[in-house]
């Protein structure tokens, strides 16, 4: 008896746990019985504003699947095919709507209702001028979501969504609609788990049901009830109870899909009554409960687990300990940190292991940095490991043609024999360095059309409109009545005029005026981009297209953020044959950017296709001995040249050409039995010139060889797809490109 009371001492720690447990659950044993009464009407308001954010969330998740369907529309505007050829807009439809779930068809409404576009191929004529949310979209310039309609298309319950295209002048010249699928709309509640006899419904503007649960097939367009239809319109701050056409009464709550810009349409949730009464009859049964069985099991915690609270804590703080030892740097004690010693020591061990993960975190920036400068050293020497063999390719070619023009002199073999050995040595070194280094080098490659540069300056203020939109700019854009052709790649020239608009807009403050001219000056066109903006002192006007200007800007202009952009500007209009030009009053005056590119014209004559050393026809009767007609296709002068005297020595008819479009014209006419060519072109890749030989009738049999600096094995595997023969990298060994050839020849002295 001693030993138990001994035990229920006030100093023992199992002691004050059971009496702070006593005099925690008594107040808490006090108000659950008091409350009892109250548990009833407690559970229903618990019902109600659960109620409440189902419906919000029901509505929300609906809102979400029209303001897709809004987006998709606003993108559809935005694209040219849809006002274009009929053909190419129902195939841009039929495109959407198979990337789009939840949608039965997409179309195009002109003016007088006719449906002119669909993603679903109509099989009568059909206008839809009648429809309400068509009218609204025309008059309200605006994105509807139309109420319940039975597609005369596709023959399905849907709402329609309908969005105005309206043109640069401001007028609406047609009406883009998505028909979406009510059972799709259905599906984004279905993760919304309500009691038995509870219904979800949503209703359009007039009342029609567009989405139910359950049964949602059978209840698509009907009207609701009355007494549902009159508590829709009325205030949604309470839930209020309704008795349905079951005759069973439930609490319903309501909520508006979105905003009212975006729809009309209302959800509301209704649960049964008695299933609520239920909850709270089970929930205060269940209180009851849940209190007699923590207060027994507080009290059990109390007598048995008091040194164990203590013996658990110690483990965390070891369990901690090691997985620092063992370098997890993320663990933390989890103990709350307090005034006895136990908090005091988890927090020293929290304190340590924060300390040690800053300074792994330190260690691992500086190991980081040190693999990214390693990296930039490895991409160095690949690009140097690359550019040296198109250098290397004449000297081996020009080598092995000495030797075979003067054989009979010891002095010109003895050195054209040191330039070979050395050629070879500097290539194995190429080598190793580009087997080290496999990286990608990032060089710009145009794919050049005959285009209108009043299109790129359209598409270029498109793409920077958000911003002059946000900062509330005046642009005028002085374009010319007729087109202004250039020659050029589209997407990199969009890029050009953006940079410079993009440079204009982020320089001019608020509210004002940026103006872009493009105007005939001489053989070319001239661009200019003027802003009434920060401007640019003398010096940095020099050299404001420089790279990694900002670098060497002073301090007082660290802000001035002309960098890599403009940089990028002079390179892209360079490689297309222009300039650039920059120029300011000074600071706070503004500036101008002018950008200057060819006019492209037609001529009868090929530009860039040289002929080798020019010679007589070949009678058709006498041909040389193994001559063969060999076109060499390389933009390395030096290169293509040395291997046109090498070839021709060896009697072989040689036509030269230094770019991809002259090389498919000089091909047609000249009828090659080979075709050495480069991989790295100005105007298209080798591999393309290789798959458009192929499709010559001229070229279609003809053996086509690679002689390129590129040696990678998937360099080698994407020339053999394209069409080619054999692959060479560069120098080229005329030993083999002797027997080569020699090959060739055979079989067609054979043929």
């Amino acid at each position: 008896m001693s030993s138990l009371l001994g035990r229920f001492r006030l100093n023992s720690l199992r002691s004050r746990l059971m009496l702070l447990v006593a005099l925690a659950i008594t107040p808490i044993a006090i108000v659950t019985v008091l409350g009892g009464l109250r548990e009833r009407e407690a559970a229903i308001r618990a019902s109600e504003d659960n109620l409440k954010r189902l419906t919000s969330l029901a509505a929300a998740n609906e809102a979400q699947s029209i303001e897709r369907a809004r987006q998709i529309l606003v993108d559809l505007v935005s694209v040219p095919d849809l006002m274009g050829d009929p053909a190419r807009c129902n195939a841009l439809l039929a495109d959407v709507l198979d990337r789009n779930e939840g949608y039965v068809n997409f179309g195009l409404i002109q003016m007088n209702g006719d449906v002119t576009c669909s993603a679903v191929p109509m099989l009568h004529p059909v206008n839809l001028g009648d429809r309400r949310h068509f009218k609204r979209a025309v008059s309200e310039r605006r994105f509807i979501a139309g109420d319940y309609v039975f597609g005369r298309v596709i023959r399905k319950h849907t709402i329609n969504l309908t969005y105005p295209v309206i043109d640069r002048r401001g007028q609406v010249v047609a009406v883009v609609f998505a028909a979406m699928d009510l059972a799709g709309l259905d599906m984004f509640v279905n993760d919304i788990n309500l009691p038995p006899g509870s219904i979800l419904e949503t209703a359009d503007s007039s009342g029609l049901l567009i989405s139910r649960r359950p049964d949602p097939e059978r209840w698509f367009g009907q009207k609701i009830s009355p007494a549902l239809s009159a508590a829709m319109r009325g205030p949604h701050q309470r839930a209020v109870v309704v008795r349905g056409e079951d005759g069973v009464e439930r609490l319903h709550a309501f909520a508006r899909v979105g905003p009212p810009s975006l729809s009309e349409y209302t959800v509301t949730i209704g649960v049964p009554t008695g299933t609520i009464t239920e909850v709270a009859r089970e929930a205060q049964l269940m209180s009851l409960l849940g209190l007699g069985a923590t207060t027994l099991l507080a009290l059990l915690a109390a007598w048995l687990a008091g040194d164990k609270l203590i013996v658990q804590r110690v483990r965390k703080l070891m369990t901690t300990a090691r997985r620092i030892a063992a370098g997890d740097l993320d663990a933390r004690t989890g103990i709350e940190y307090g005034r006895e010693e136990i908090g005091r020591l988890a927090e020293a061990l929290d304190e340590m292991a924060e300390t040690l993960q800053k300074k792994e975190a330190a260690r691992s920036l500086a190991e980081r940095e040190l693999r990214a400068a390693d990296q930039r050293k490895d991409e160095f020497l690949a690009m140097l490991a690359h550019e040296l063999r198109n250098p290397l390719a004449p000297i081996s070619t020009g080598a092995h043609l000495l030797k075979l023009l003067h054989s009979d002199n010891a002095q010109i073999t003895q050195t054209c024999a040191i330039i070979a050995r050395q050629v070879e040595h500097m290539t194995s070194l190429v080598d190793d360095l580009l087997d080290v280094s496999r990286v990608t080098r990032g060089l710009v490659s145009l794919s050049t059309q005959v285009l209108d540069l009043r299109n790129v300056v359209d598409d270029a203020a498109e793409q920077i409109r958000p911003l002059i939109t946000a900062r509330r700019h005046k642009v005028v854009l002085e374009l010319p009545e007729g087109p202004a052709s250039v020659k050029g790649d589209h997407k990199r020239l969009v890029q050009v005029v953006a940079n410079l608009l993009g440079n204009a807009t982020k320089y001019t403050p608020e509210g004002g005026h940026i103006s872009l001219q493009l105007k005939e000056e001489g053989q070319d066109y001239l661009l200019s981009v003027t802003d009434d903006g920060i401007g640019m002192e003398a010096g940095l006007v020099a050299r404001v297209f420089d790279l990694f200007t900002q670098a060497e800007r002073t301090p007082d202009r660290s802000q001035g953020g002309l960098g890599l952009g403009l940089a990028l500007a002079k390179s892209l209009v360079e490689l297309h044959g222009g300039s650039v030009g920059a120029r300011s009053p000074g600071l706070g005056k503004g500036s101008t950017f002018t950008v200057r590119l060819p006019r492209h014209a037609q001529a009868g004559a090929q530009a860039g296709v040289q002929a080798g050393p020019a010679a007589a026809p070949r009678p058709a009767d006498a041909p040389p001995a193994g001559s063969l007609r060999v076109l060499v296709v390389d933009d390395n002068l030096d290169a293509a040249h040395t291997l046109n005297l090498f070839l021709a020595a060896a009697g072989h008819e040689v036509e030269i050409a230094y770019c991809a479009e002259d090389a498919l014209e000089v091909a047609k006419v000249f009828s090659p039995q080979v075709c050495l060519l480069d991989i790295g072109l100005p105007d298209m890749d080798g591999n393309e010139l290789a798959r458009r030989l192929r499709r010559l009738p001229q070229t279609t049999a003809s053996t086509l060889v690679a002689a390129t600096g590129y040696g990678r094995q998937q360099d080698r595997d994407a020339a053999r797809q394209a069409g080619f023969d054999h692959y060479m990298v560069k120098p080229v060994n005329t030993v083999e490109l002797s027997e080569l050839l020699a090959q060739v020849a055979a079989r067609t002295e054979q043929a």
